[in-house]
């Protein structure tokens, strides 16, 4: 009765992290006086691979999103990514692609014999890692066939004629894509280390599950790990970890108390504790009733261990951590010594100045599960007699190797690599240089060699004359696509992490890329479609400006800083950008940038989202070249006097501004860290032309794609829809069918506005990036190659190329929409979403605040529109209704679908949503949407989706609607209702 089905979500994940955490956290042998290494826990399967991290305690988080659902409860930190043994193998675009689609179990890989898709295992099976012999025969319709070595290699030989696979055997074929595999793999481990300040190398790979003994080595490697463990029931080890979890009952009360009061000069004051008179009445109280729980199922109760948390947070801040009570310490406000430290790992800084609050007190109360005690030092036995050999590819090509029956060997063994163990359950393949020694419990201990970097030639700037060519090579590619990604992906995280505000560690509103060293986008991890082209224009901006004449140029050291829309290749002014130059020797090598909303910069209404702005000025600070850090020194001064000093009105948030910035500065530091990391690994020559490589892969792919939409439908598209004012947006594309170029023709959108929808170039060049790598259909590179195929033609003085004086802050978030559905009319591909963004916000004389509103999404060929969903230009999350109450004076009302708002059709575009709002002071709300005359249009005989509509409820119960945009004060009392527009429907009935 008390097991609910969200209990049940990852369960066998979550084995196997108590399996290797009881059975993995230990020193080596040999090494039994030494602290244990943190374990990186490896859990690869059919279809996906599991991630976790084990340092002594298990890792708790409160919510995940797993399969785009949203859990809010304890459960293990647990990453998870669509690469497994089942994980379908492409060849696309250039690129070797494995993923995310899987084979399944039926019909399964094409060596089941089931008439099976290409997959991982097929590569394994193709290079001799995995032996047919060694398998039951339980295969093939009947289930009573070997593995199907010959199929596996017609598969791989039916794509050799691709132009991607051109020069390739088989087996390099298969390697290429192993190779892909396990970087796709090793991409959430760098995320889980990397990102949260742990040092890689530092730690041991845990290998479980069915297929992770086949990659384990090759990883760690790859990865700078020196230790892999394997258990002797690798295969099944999340069974054997779910007999071992202990029994826990957990019992949790919300609080909200001062822990500690902090002090003028820095830290907490010792004398005071407010929380303390009722802090450990509640505690004990949360345990009793944890502790009769388990004595209720049949534990008794001197077995139970009591651990009591507060979850703690700096004050102004959302970021809670859960702090374990330290037993062994009688000082005054040790939990908070405890969360500073954690804090400072977690952020890489302390906050100042900030009261220690209670969030919440939490109990646990624990059942020790079985513990195996660490096995004795065995001696070394050396190498056991083979049960036979077999051919293997490894990196250097076919190798004949030995291969172990793990059944036969005996503690002490050791097993020098390249070679195979088999498992009933697995099979484990050692790669060249590592040694497996087995211990005296029958486990697996693997060395693995480290890889070689040749560091004085791989960071070599200076001899620019003798530089190697270096060719393309599709595997390569695929790899350097992960990394560069998964860089872009690290920043994202780190300025959630480390930033303050609501807006960009909550709603996460920001985007982080990698330029090279002329300012071309390399890659901008999926974050706000908004930014992709902008920014690029962004840092080109700060590049000519800098080596300008006149100018002080850019020195190491510097960080700069920009928002202006029409000058500085910004999208709107709450959008500020941070760019650093990498450099290397005194050579610029890259940039990093990050560009993050703020929820106030100034202007004429908090929030700095005017919906009545008629000029640049209103809406808030405008920079167009800051060195925000000059030699290494952050410019509080200069940054503070352009945030406040301003004509209609300084920020409102400028404590939060600053934090933020200089989050921003943070992420891109880690940004510079891997980018260095990636050169020393790889060789700057061969970094920088893996960008440029990327750039052209996505280049072709966009190309590729206009080819076909010629071939198909013309060479000519046309399209046109209006804002609700009626102002055109209209667009005719040209397309050369040869080249695969096109021209997208702006000629006949209406002329700029005495208003804020105007759009600089730059956000149109976003939107269409955004729309062409929708339209490709596969997963290709977000960078400037999507756009190198285009020519555009933006009439002056138009909305979406305004003076420089012009308002545009409802461009970048309502026209942005509209240039989206322009396009994607043109292409015929879908039917219009919402259109619109519903940009809220309010505050008073000493906050503001900022959100937009989800709606719903156009319907296609054939899907349906989703429903309550950002759509297009945007990506951010609407803040946690908890969060939003705890931070502001208002109360969320209401906030659900808004059913029948979608169009109807063949397919059904997605409802809109219902929000709704009451303030506990008299503020100022402003709302600035669209879609509120004109209908989100259906496609192909689909039904046009509902407007939307603001209104305000008066103390008396008297519904005003105040229109698409409109600012004023709201009453305690009062509340404001967004019913936000659906989508259309595609296709008649």
């Amino acid at each position: 009765n008390d097991f609910g089905g969200h209990q049940a979500i990852l369960s066998g994940p979550a084995g196997g992290v108590v399996g290797y955490a009881k059975t993995s956290y230990r020193p080596s042998p040999g090494n039994e006086g030494a602290n244990p290494m943190p374990v990186i826990g490896f859990d690869m399967g059919g279809t996906s691979t599991d991630v976790s991290r084990y340092d002594g305690t298990l890792e708790l988080v409160f919510e995940t999103t797993t399969a785009g659902v949203s859990i809010q409860a304890p459960q293990l930190d647990i990453h998870t990514v669509a690469a497994g043994g089942g994980s379908r193998l492409f060849l696309q675009n250039g690129l070797f692609v494995v993923g995310p689609e899987s084979a399944k179990a039926h019909p399964g890989p094409v060596c089941y014999r089931k008439n099976g898709y290409l997959a991982v295992t097929d590569a394994n099976v193709v290079l001799g890692r995995v032996i047919p012999d060694y398998f039951p025969n339980i295969f093939g319709p009947n289930e009573d066939e070997p593995l199907d070595l010959e199929g596996a290699r017609a598969a791989f030989r039916a794509i050799a004629g691709e132009e991607e696979a051109t020069g390739r055997s088989i087996e390099e074929l298969a390697w290429g894509f192993i190779q892909v595999a396990n970087e796709a793999m090793c991409r959430p481990i760098r995320n889980l280390t990397q990102m949260r300040g742990f040092d890689i190398t530092k730690h041991a790979l845990a290998c479980f599950g069915g297929a992770g003994p086949q990659h384990a080595c090759a990883m760690a490697r790859a990865l700078g790990i020196t230790k892999v463990y394997v258990h002797r029931y690798g295969g099944i080890l999340s069974a054997y970890g779910l007999s071992m979890a202990d029994a826990v009952a957990e019992e949790q009360e919300p609080a909200k108390e001062v822990y500690g009061v902090s002090k003028a000069s820095g830290g907490f004051d010792e004398e005071q504790d407010p929380s303390a008179a009722t802090r450990e009445d509640r505690l004990e109280h949360l345990a009793e009733k944890a502790r009769a729980s388990l004595v209720k199922q049949g534990y008794p109760e001197d077995s139970i261990v009591i651990e009591k948390y507060l979850n703690m947070r700096y004050e102004g801040t959302d970021n809670a951590i859960m702090i374990l009570e330290c037993r062994d310490s009688d000082s005054p406000l040790s939990h908070a010594r405890t969360f500073v430290d954690q804090y400072h790992r977690e952020f890489g800084f302390e906050l100042e100045g900030r009261d220690l609050l209670i969030d919440d007190f939490r109990v646990r109360a624990i059942v020790p599960g079985a513990t195996p005690a660490p096995p004795p030092s065995v001696p070394s036995l050396g190498a056991p007699p083979a049960f036979g050999n077999c051919r293997a590819y490894f990196e250097n090509g076919w190798e004949t190797v030995s291969t172990y029956k793990f059944e036969d060997l005996k503690p002490g063994h050791e097993i020098l690599g390249p070679a195979i163990i088999v498992q009933s359950i697995s099979t484990i393949v050692l790669e060249i240089g590592c040694k497996a020694f087995v211990t005296a419990d029958g486990d697996l201990d693997i060395t693995v060699q480290p890889k070689k970097h040749e560091d004085d030639v791989h960071m070599d700037t200076s001899n620019e004359d003798q530089k190697v060519e270096i060719k393309e090579d599709p595997v390569q590619l695929s790899i350097f696509a992960h990394r560069f990604m998964g860089i872009a992906e690290q920043m994202g995280r780190t300025l959630a992490r480390t930033a303050i505000s609501v807006n960009i560690k909550e709603r996460l509103d920001f985007s982080c890329a990698l330029f090279t060293n002329d300012g071309g986008l390399v890659a901008n991890a999926p974050h706000i479609p908004v930014h992709l082209g902008a920014m690029q224009s962004a840092v080109r901006f700060q590049v000519e400006y800098w080596n300008s004449e006149g100018r002080e140029g850019i020195n190491e050291g510097d960080v700069f800083v920009s928002n202006h829309p029409q000058l500085a290749g910004g999208s709107h002014l709450p959008d500020i950008t941070v760019i650093t130059p990498v450099f290397h020797e005194g050579k610029i090598l890259f940039f990093v940038a990050s560009r993050g909303h703020h929820s106030d910069i100034g202007g004429i209404s908090p929030g700095s989202m005017p919906p009545h702005s008629t000029n640049l000025e209103e809406e808030g600070a405008r920079i167009v070249a800051f060195k925000l850090v000059k030699n290494g020194k952050f410019q509080e001064k200069g940054i503070t006097d352009i945030l406040v000093n301003q004509e209609y009105g300084g920020t409102r948030n400028l404590k939060d501004n600053l934090s933020d910035l200089r989050a921003q500065v943070a992420a891109n530091n880690s940004g510079i860290r891997l980018l260095h990391q990636l050169v020393e690994e790889n060789g700057l020559d061969t970094v920088e032309a893996y960008m440029h490589f990327i750039q052209h892969n996505a280049e072709m792919a966009v190309r590729h794609m206009l080819k076909d939409f010629a071939a198909q439908h013309g060479t000519k598209t046309h399209a046109i829809d209006y804002m609700d004012d009626g102002t055109p947006i209209e667009l005719t594309i040209n397309i050369d069918p040869d080249s695969g170029s096109a021209c997208f023709d702006f000629e006949g959108t209406g002329p700029q506005i005495l208003g804020n929808l105007n759009a600089p170039p730059a956000v149109t060049y976003s939107a269409v990036i955004y729309s062409l790598r929708s339209l490709v259909g596969q997963d290709i590179p977000l960078n400037q190659g999507c756009l190198a195929p285009i020519e555009f033609k933006i009439p002056h003085y138009s909305i979406l190329n305004p003076s420089d004086d012009a308002g545009v802050v409802g461009g970048n978030v309502l026209t942005s929409q509209r240039v989206v559905d322009v396009v994607l009319k043109a292409f015929k591909a879908c039917a219009a979403s919402q259109g619109c963004m519903n940009n809220l916000t309010f505050g008073d004389s000493k906050f503001g605040y900022y959100e937009t509103i989800a709606g719903g999404a156009g319907a296609g060929p054939t899907w349906n529109g989703r429903s309550g969903v950002h759509t297009h230009c945007t990506n951010t999350r609407i803040t946690d209704p908890e969060i939003l109450e705890r931070r502001y004076p208002v109360l969320l009302r209401q906030f659900g679908l808004r059913k029948g708002s979608g169009g109807d059709g063949k397919h059904k575009g997605g409802d809109g949503v219902i929000r709704e709002i009451e303030p506990l002071r008299p503020l100022v709300m402003s709302i600035l949407s669209e879609r509120r005359c004109l209908q989100p249009y259906g496609l192909e005989g689909g039904e046009p989706a509902k407007t939307g509509r603001n209104l305000l409820i008066k103390k008396n119960g008297i519904s005003l609607n105040i229109g698409a945009k409109r600012s004023g004060a709201i009453n305690v009392g009062e509340r404001i209702v967004i019913e936000s527009p659906g989508g259309g429907g595609y296709g008649a009935k």
